[in-house]
């Protein structure tokens, strides 16, 4: 039987706990879960509580929790991913496939030819979407901790203030072979938009210790990049 996890900002310890809110009803209204089913619960500390459903009410579903249990342990290869924002469900898709990929950690960039132009509450709320959808991402495949997604930076900003044994910046017309490279334990990503990053901010990134990287012979779309590269990284650096 497959067994329903979610995730839970609060401290947890066997014994009872409830769930209320947006959860709850989830749990309880659009799942349809009833006394006695499973559940397994996390708060992003590596941990995770086996359980079951006690009682499902209007605005509350108490549950039972086990001692903790160890979860699923992270890559040993630490990804901080730079994506350049893209419109509406590319963006979503993007950070969803990160997360299962396995990156640590992701920032939403501003760069030249990108379309998204956010500030103020508007940016507080897309990065309050995009950490749910982080969130959503680990319940789904099996991850314990949740990958932090920053606030939407500029691109000159985040390039000055990453730090990484390895940085390698997307860029379709170089030759450099990956396999080549000594092994890293972390990982600078950086991902253009649509239209590509401009000659000038392959430049920066060069300037701030990053290497083009090709991978393969196509051109990806900026939601298929993050996913193509950090496949190829996990597969020679990471756990797959």
């Amino acid at each position: 039987m497959r067994v329903s996890r979610f995730y839970l900002d609060a401290p947890l310890a066997e014994g009872e706990q409830s769930l209320e809110g947006d959860l709850a009803h989830y749990v309880g209204r659009v799942l349809r879960l009833g006394p006695g089913a499973p559940v397994q619960i996390f708060n992003g500390s590596g941990q995770e509580w086996p359980g079951q459903v006690l009682e499902v009410g209007k605005r509350q579903v108490r549950i039972a929790l086990a001692a903790a249990v160890d979860g699923q342990a992270e890559s040993p290869l630490a990804v901080h991913l730079g994506q350049a924002m893209s419109r509406g469900e590319r963006m979503d898709w993007a950070i969803q496939k990160a997360v299962e990929l396995g990156v640590t950690q992701i920032t939403p960039l501003f760069t030249e030819r990108c379309e998204v132009r956010l500030q103020g509450e508007r940016a507080d709320k897309r990065q309050q979407h995009w950490q749910q959808i982080a969130i959503s991402a680990c319940e789904q495949c099996g991850r314990s901790r949740v990958p932090v997604v920053n606030p939407p930076m500029a691109l000159s900003e985040w390039l000055a203030g990453l730090q990484a044994q390895l940085k390698l910046v997307l860029h379709h017309r170089t030759d450099q072979d990956l396999r080549s490279l000594p092994a890293p334990t972390s990982l600078g990503l950086l991902i253009g938009p649509e239209g590509g990053l401009s000659a000038a901010e392959i430049g920066q990134a060069e300037a701030a210790g990053f290497q083009a990287a090709r991978f393969g012979p196509r051109v990806l779309r900026t939601e298929t990049a993050p996913v193509v590269a950090l496949s190829i990284a996990q597969q020679l650096w990471g756990d797959f």
